[in-house]
């Protein structure tokens, strides 16, 4: 009896084992598949995104052209270093960078006047306009937009002497008043929206136009807020008084050379990266703290 009670027992701890052999072989095969459709799928990602880069075309082959405007802190500007030496710094210039990273392609970056990306994108000099373009629908024959990377908003500045003047936008339209707003910019429309009865004045630089705010040449002007804002902690002197509704899209995009679809495709994917890693997020700090230091806007030639 005993004997037999033993031959049962090993024959049920050999079934045993054999069944979880089985299972364990099953269960390994099943996760050995995952693995594998898991490393198909990221290998037909990077597929699918190195043809995309290889579809895209340049204005010169490896490289990617950027026209700026770097009179418009904390998106573009010179920063100051210890040693006295400009660099181009802000938000827009770290961004272009890490698309040309993202796009395997080195950046050069061409300082110009703001009018002066508009023109380099015309002409399809550049490949694109970083300077806090407005995706304004009047531009859209001269350049194709890339989704919003930054929303922004827009403003009315003055002096602190001046700011009871200006209790509302009605306060802007009033005749004989001359108000500022860069060449160029959509802030020209808003000042011809909410005050047509002013003189509108256009400078190219909104470095200039903020020294006639401040100087009293100009009794206020419209400026991005984020810029607004940058100039004030600068200059004690100005105030960020009213904020300025805007129909258009809110916020900030990348103008890219007409036509230029792989290119756009391209940069919206590097764009979409930045925001989901958090990227974008720490280049809009980094510049905001870059921007209340030692800086220079404007052309150095200038």
């Amino acid at each position: 009896m005993k004997k037999k009670l033993i031959a049962l027992l090993m024959v049920m701890t050999m079934l045993f084992a054999l069944t979880a052999c089985s299972s364990s072989s099953k269960g390994n095969e099943t996760q050995d598949q995952k693995t594998e459709d898991s490393k198909s799928k990221d290998d037909t990602k990077a597929d699918t995104k190195a043809d995309a880069k290889a579809n895209i075309k340049t204005v010169t082959d490896g490289k990617l052209t950027v026209a700026t405007s770097p009179d418009f802190a904390p998106y573009e500007f010179y920063a100051v270093d210890a040693s006295g030496t400009p660099k181009l710094a802000g938000f827009d210039i770290a961004l272009a960078q890490y698309i040309a990273d993202y796009l395997g392609l080195e950046l050069e970056v061409i300082p110009v006047d703001f009018d002066g990306v508009l023109m380099e994108l015309q002409t399809k000099a550049v490949d694109l306009g970083v300077a806090g373009l407005s995706p304004d629908p009047k531009r859209e024959s001269i350049m194709d937009f890339t989704d919003i990377y930054y929303e922004g908003g827009q403003s009315f500045v003055c002096t602190q002497a001046n700011k009871d003047k200006f209790k509302s936008l009605a306060d802007t339209n009033v005749a004989g008043l001359e108000i500022g707003a860069q060449t160029g910019s959509i802030q020209v429309d808003l000042a011809q929206t909410n005050s047509p009865d002013a003189d509108l004045i256009q400078l190219t630089k909104v470095t200039d136009i903020v020294a006639e705010v401040i100087s009293g040449k100009l009794d206020g002007a419209y400026i991005e807020t984020a810029v607004a804002e940058s100039y004030a902690k600068n200059y004690p002197e100005l105030c960020v008084v009213l904020d300025v509704p805007y129909d258009g899209a809110e916020g900030s995009a990348i103008g890219v050379s007409k036509g230029n679809e792989a290119l756009k495709n391209a940069v919206n994917e590097a764009i979409k990266s930045a925001i989901d890693s958090g990227k974008m997020a720490e280049f809009v700090a980094t510049a905001n703290e870059q921007a209340s230091g030692d800086i220079i806007e404007g052309l150095l030639d200038q």
